[in-house]
């Protein structure tokens, strides 16, 4: 839902997805450069890997992780759909998918498409920084592939990048507080979950609802992890599921008779979206209550119901995850540091700090 704050970004993951598999024959063609061994095969299974990284996304990406399908990644769903087409093309996406799983011999594959300094981050900085018009965002995407090297299997970075990836690392976590967690964005998607939430206790309630036949199944069916990896219906029509399947149906949903159902799409189709506070400590559960009682007043709604309009819930964001694939520098002694002791930055340390911050949600008119 950024495009509601930065009205340029309406780029999508197929656009990310074919940059990111480029950045992986680029980051190739400098490893072969320096000497470490990677055939056609392993290039070609590798660029596959990164192609097809993405592909469990459901409508909408994060926003809808877990309104369609309950507590299932989609990175479970992306390699389950890989191992479906590795199935339809006799088994050529087997080392694709080896490499995905991070099960592959050479590690630093598996480092180029799931890391700490994977090509996928890459990509989307640059590109979300671009769309967005958020300068912070941009990285010297080319000069980190220019430092990247190989050590006892790992992904380097030698020692005269050190300033690109400081940079890379800082405009991280500025493009998740200024786009990706903006209270804007957040207020979107916020009311997105709750359409889908209401939506399906309705349906689940026997309610008439329109839809299209791929969402119409999972507003019908409760569908677990085991039931989803287990139904080929299910795995089929959550491929058809895509954004326009939601939007049209919000449209639609706006003249429904359910009055929550109808106010949270008219909300999102008109952007009177929540009024969102960010704050470091929990919000005073007093007011929230006083507020749930004024909008349930205001909308002539239950305490229960009131709950779609007001609530709260938890943020966060870490840049750097050093006990997770650290970023680890090739000095010119041939031995490695972890960036965040290299760096002269004295800020580094603490972006391995993961900072959660609050949210309150309520309309507007209360």
């Amino acid at each position: 839902m950024t495009h509601l704050v930065y009205p340029g970004a309406l780029h999508t993951r197929f656009h990310h997805a074919l940059g990111a598999m480029h950045l992986m024959g680029l980051a190739i063609d400098v490893l072969r450069g320096k000497g470490h061994e990677i055939d056609k095969d392993e290039e070609e299974s590798a660029k596959i890997a990164i192609l097809l990284h993405d592909i469990g996304h459901g409508p909408f990406s994060h926003a809808l992780e877990h309104s369609l399908v309950n507590g299932i990644r989609h990175e479970e769903i992306s390699k389950l759909l890989m191992q479906k087409l590795n199935e339809e093309h006799c088994g050529k996406l087997t080392k694709a998918i080896t490499i995905f799983e991070g099960k592959y011999h050479k590690s630093f594959l598996t480092q180029l498409v799931s890391g700490q300094l994977d090509l996928d981050r890459m990509d989307y900085l640059n590109r979300d920084s671009f769309f967005t018009g958020v300068s912070e965002g941009v990285i010297s995407f080319d000069r980190i592939i220019k430092m990247l090297n190989v050590l006892d299997d790992n992904l380097v970075i030698e020692e005269k990048g050190i300033y690109s990836i400081e940079n890379f690392l800082i405009s991280r976590r500025l493009m998740y507080w200024q786009v990706y967690l903006h209270k804007t964005v957040i207020a979107g998607e916020q009311v997105l979950v709750k359409i889908l939430k209401r939506a399906k206790q309705l349906a689940m309630n026997k309610e008439q609802l329109f839809a299209t036949p791929a969402l119409n199944h999972f507003l019908l069916n409760e569908v677990s992890e085991q039931e989803f990896f287990n139904s080929e219906d299910h795995i089929v029509q959550f491929a058809q599921l895509d954004d326009q399947d939601i939007f049209v149906s919000i449209k639609v949903w706006r003249l429904h008779p359910d009055k929550i159902l109808s106010t949270l799409c008219k909300m999102l189709t008109d952007r009177n979206l929540y009024k969102v506070e960010i704050t470091t400590d929990p919000p005073d559960q007093g007011r929230v209550l006083r507020l749930k009682e004024n909008a349930a007043t205001s909308l002539s709604l239950t305490a229960e119901e009131a709950e779609f309009f007001v609530f709260t819930d938890e943020i966060s964001n870490r840049a750097y995850n050093a006990g997770d694939s650290n970023i680890n520098i090739l000095l010119k002694n041939n031995t490695t540091i972890d960036i965040a002791k290299a760096s002269d930055l004295s800020n580094l340390e603490s972006l391995d700090r993961t900072v959660k911050k609050y949210i309150l949600c309520y309309p507007r008119i209360i």
